[in-house]
């Protein structure tokens, strides 16, 4: 099937209004050449000679529903992106939870990866907790109390996350020399992760749009470089639900260029070197999320 067929604007609309209510995500005015661009393959594969038709053959068919969703949410991700969160891992966070650990105050640690992409942000936490322990920090966080969830809503990049095999392009991106040495295996022109660092990762494909109070609480919750693409009605009920979902003396992780101003009382704000970062406030306990 030969295709050359623009988007139109009410067509447009339909898919912008479906994303929104199906996981938040808010489409500019300025982004029809992304609609158009990333649904043309499936406007093929489907067999639709217009873009409306693939829009109502979605609302009755689940599947493609979420092919069109898998494809509008891949968002580009790095290792150890910005640096600056984990240095505040590093050097103010691990310690607490090793003393912790070690006073039998806690007897687990749990991380949540909340759009975890392709793996790298998970990935390189359990890399940094190796490391720490390597170091002779505390080993205690690579001995099963730490376990993190990786989630996103991506099934496409859940599938490459899991596989943790990277091309030398995404292993260039972040990762330092003395790392890729010590965690991963060259196969030919791909690098494997090790075992070790894989498997102190779940991974599981949650939208941040509907409940996800089943995941229980955790120590640590990452958002980084997501909330910028959702609206400030969707924003504000999301921030409210992470709050419950964190431990009492629980921090929250957003991107560098992100803020709760104006969306969130919930917490307050903590800096260590250059990273900013939130602490949930005494008092705001767990509902129904």
């Amino acid at each position: 099937m030969m295709l050359d067929v623009t988007i139109t604007s009410s067509e447009f609309d339909l898919f912008r209004r479906m994303i929104e209510q199906e996981c938040g995500i808010e489409i500019g005015d300025d982004k029809t050449y992304l609609i158009e661009s990333r649904l043309s393959k499936l406007l093929i594969e489907n067999d639709c000679e217009r873009y409306e038709t693939l829009y109502h053959k979605a609302k009755l068919n689940p599947v493609l529903l979420n092919k069109i969703i898998d494809t509008i949410t891949t968002n580009e991700t790095l290792w150890f992106r910005d640096s600056s969160p984990y240095l505040a891992l590093e050097e103010k966070i691990f310690p607490e939870w090793i003393q912790k650990l070690r006073s039998g105050a806690r007897s687990d640690i749990r991380i949540w990866s909340a759009a975890c992409s392709t793996g790298q942000e998970p990935y390189s936490i359990s890399i940094m907790a190796h490391e720490t322990a390597r170091k002779g920090k505390g080993s205690e966080l690579v001995k099963g109390s730490l376990r993190i969830l990786a989630s996103d809503i991506s099934t496409t990049a859940l599938a490459l996350a899991k596989n943790a095999r990277y091309d030398p392009l995404s292993i260039s991106r972040g990762m330092p020399e003395e790392l890729k040495r010590n965690y991963f295996e060259e196969s030919g022109r791909v690098f494997c992760l090790k075992d070790d660092i894989k498997k102190m990762i779940d991974f599981q494909q949650v939208n941040l749009f509907k409940s996800f109070s089943h995941l229980g609480q955790f120590d640590l919750i990452m958002l980084r470089n997501v909330a910028i693409y959702f609206s400030k009605e969707f924003k504000i009920d999301l921030f409210k639900r992470l709050a419950q979902s964190l431990k009492p003396d629980g921090y929250l992780f957003l991107g560098a260029s992100e803020s709760l101003f104006g969306y969130s009382e919930d917490f307050e704000r903590l800096q260590h070197g250059s990273a900013q970062f939130y602490k949930v406030k005494p008092g705001v306990g767990r509902s129904t999320l």
